[in-house]
Parts: structure tokens; sequence; C-alpha cells
């Protein structure tokens, strides 16, 4: 939905969580740990209407976002990592949601950094909000809300909203227009127990972002997975890295830096990380294919290119001390991706991930969706409707495929 230039506007966004940071004086070093998190994207146009080009001014935006695992304290971070100038927050609060952009008014809190309620994100930057006592509790949803009364710009966005100054409205009424992205919202991090266990990253494409599940559902295979933990009893932050259209070899404006350049920000720079889980390479085979790709430009790529930059990207994982999970690249019969030279190619990256020994553990999500009629054509009861993604029961299954034990 277009916003009206010069009018002040609202904008809920339906699948955005942000916490406020915690209380100085109970932050202890290295107690922060990710519990929901966006990996930033470059302002551009994307498959669904979005303000990233237009940007904002005199807007509110309230993002509402599923955490993992709760804590007694929480902060925001704020990326402006792609943008060309300050971003001046007017104000910001954050408050337990209460359905749709609506929130409980007895725990909404005035956001600060460095003590004050008005604040600027460097360009090219990211910022972490003072420290908020705020009990959450795990798997809760936060709405986040931010007034911007000064023309941003192009924003940094995996999100997006609009609005005046409606920040401290307990009532969702203000809040009449809605987008399935983020805007400036990168994290939310936590002091708790769960904290302790470290956080999960799950890091890769579309099928880690979660295209195909319900919206505003959390059906993502990284919210699945949440939610088997918290239900065994052992809540630990899981945290969605995942980008559409992302490649581990090739940069694009559209669909994210290539993975080996944004994993030190997206999996190396979360606090509280011990575990991140691979899932990459399936667009670096079809895009080298597929001569029109949705959004980025033809770009052959091998299946040893691949390899190569999965090893780049466990070394990374390594020299931080970080345990690596590789999952196996899923059929793709059926989907306009499936050719016999890109079979071959997931077939020679799949035996690599499984036989190398390079990663800690495998999760086979090749074997685990795999129809039980065609190994090479993901079980129909798990395709979305472009027959490469999945659909809510997919995800589930990918979560389910995940090992516990092999978190660490």
């Amino acid at each position: 939905m277009k916003v009206i230039p010069r009018l002040s506007s609202v904008l809920a966004v339906g699948l955005a969580v942000l916490l406020a940071a915690p209380n100085p004086a109970a932050a202890k070093p290295g107690g922060w740990s990710a519990t929901w998190t966006a990996s930033p994207q470059r302002p551009s146009t994307s498959y669904t209407p979005n303000w990233a080009e237009e940007g904002f001014a005199d807007q509110t935006i309230r993002q509402v976002v599923r955490i993992s695992a709760g804590g007694s304290t929480a902060r925001i971070r704020l990326s402006n990592v792609f943008g060309s100038t300050p971003l001046k927050i007017a104000g910001a609060t954050v408050a337990r949601a209460s359905g749709g952009a609506a929130v409980q008014g007895s725990t909404l809190r005035h956001l600060t950094s460095g003590g004050k309620r008005a604040f600027t994100v460097p360009a090219g930057a990211e910022l972490a909000t003072d420290a908020v006592p705020i009990k959450l509790s795990d798997l809760d949803s936060v709405a986040v809300t931010l007034y911007l009364s000064a023309p941003t710009g192009p924003a940094t966005y995996h999100a997006q909203a609009i609005a005046t100054d409606h920040r401290a409205d307990p009532s969702a009424a203000a809040f009449t227009q809605t987008t399935v992205s983020w805007y400036y919202l990168s994290g939310v991090d936590v002091i708790g127990a769960a904290s302790r266990r470290g956080t999960v990253v799950a890091f890769g494409d579309s099928l880690t972002d979660g295209y195909g599940s319900t919206p505003g559902s959390d059906n993502r295979y990284p919210d699945e997975l949440a939610e088997r933990l918290a239900a065994a009893g052992k809540p630990r932050g899981v945290v969605n890295q995942g980008i559409g259209g992302n490649r581990v070899t090739v940069d694009s404006a559209r669909l994210g830096d290539k993975g080996v350049s944004r994993f030190r920000r997206d999996v190396l720079g979360q606090p509280g990380v011990r575990t991140v889980i691979i899932l990459e390479g399936l667009n670096d085979i079809g895009m080298s294919e597929v001569q029109a790709p949705i959004n980025a430009p033809f770009t052959e790529v091998s299946a040893d290119q691949i390899i190569a930059g999965h090893r780049d990207l466990i070394r990374q994982a390594k020299t931080k001390g970080l345990r690596v999970l590789g999952a196996t690249l899923p059929p793709t019969k059926g989907s306009r991706y499936h050719t016999p030279t890109t079979e071959a190619k997931r077939e020679a990256v799949n035996a690599w991930i499984r036989t190398s020994g390079a990663y800690d553990a495998v999760v086979d999500l090749d074997r685990a969706l795999a129809s039980p009629a065609d190994e090479d054509q993901v079980n129909p009861d798990y395709l979305a409707a472009d027959r490469l993604h999945l659909n809510d029961a997919g995800y589930r299954a990918m979560a389910n495929a995940v090992d516990p034990a092999d978190l660490g």
C-alpha cells in the first residue's frame, strides 16, 4: 500500500518483533544472547511491495516479531548498514504484543541510547539500544515502535513500517497499513536462563527465510525448531538469517550479499552464538541453469565453487569456535531449477557435505524431505505451489530433521 507523501501515516509490520535492551546494571560481559534476528538487505524492489527505496518521513513503524527464548532484560538492535545518511530515531518504544499491532500497555517502555530517547544510527552502522528490564517468556511476541520524524532516505530493510508519533499508543487503531517486510530492525537480544545455552543461527536462503509458509504464523523452520526445543524443556535462542534468493558465491543488490561475505555480520556478529546451521547452494545451482532468474543476472557457478564457499563458511565459523552443522540441499525435481546439469551439481555438493567430515554434524534434508516414490522430488505433502519451496508441513519436517544433540 502506497504511503501518501506529506501525510503522517502508521504501518504495522506483522512479522517482526524486537525487544528493548537490558538495564546496564543487570548486563554482564558476554551475557547477551540473540533471540530474534533479520538479515539486513540493501534498499530495493522485491517480490512484494515495500517502502525501502522511498524511505520514511514523519511516520511511525510498529513491528511485531516472535522471539525464541525469553529473558528478564532485553535490547533492540537497529541497522543502518546500507543507509547513505544517519538514521534519526525521534522516539521508540517496546512492549509485549497482544494481537495484531496492539500491545499490553502496562509493559510499554521507552527505548533510549546513551540515556536519550532521541538518538541517531550512523550511516553504515548498527546500534544496540540501552538495556530495558522487561520480562519475556519463550516464544513471546514483542512490538517495537519507531517514530521517524525526519526523512530517512532509502531504508536498510528485511521488513517495513510507517507513521506519525503513535509510539506510545497501546491500541492498534492508528496502524492501518501492513507489510510483510521489516525495516531497520535487525535483532532482539536478551539476558536470561535460556541464553546461557547459546544461540543457534540458521543461515541460508529462502528455505531458511520461510518462503511458502503461512504469513504471520511463525512456521518457518527456525521457528519450528525453537518450538521443539522449548517443548522439550531446553529453550534456547534460534535466529533466522535467511535471505530469499541468496547465494553462497554471488552478490546481488536484491538478493543480498553473497554468503561468504555476509557471514561475518549475520552469524559471527550475533551475541551469544554457539552453533550455526548452513543451508545454501540451491540458488547458486539453479540460477546457473535458469537463463532469466528472478531479480538477478545469470551467473554460472560450479559444484566445486559452491563447495569452496562452504569451506570458507566453515573456516570462518571455526575461527570463532562455533559448532557448524551442514544441511544437504533438498530435491528440486518438478521445479524450474531441475535439469540434468543442476541435479548433477546438487548430488555432488550433497555427497561432499555428507562424506567430507568438514562439518561437525549433517542435517540430511535431502533424505528427510524426499518423496517415498521418487527420491529426486520433495514429498508432495511438503511442497508449496512453485514445487521448489515448502509449505508449513515441509518446514516442520525440516525442523524435525535437526537432532537437538547435534546443536551442542
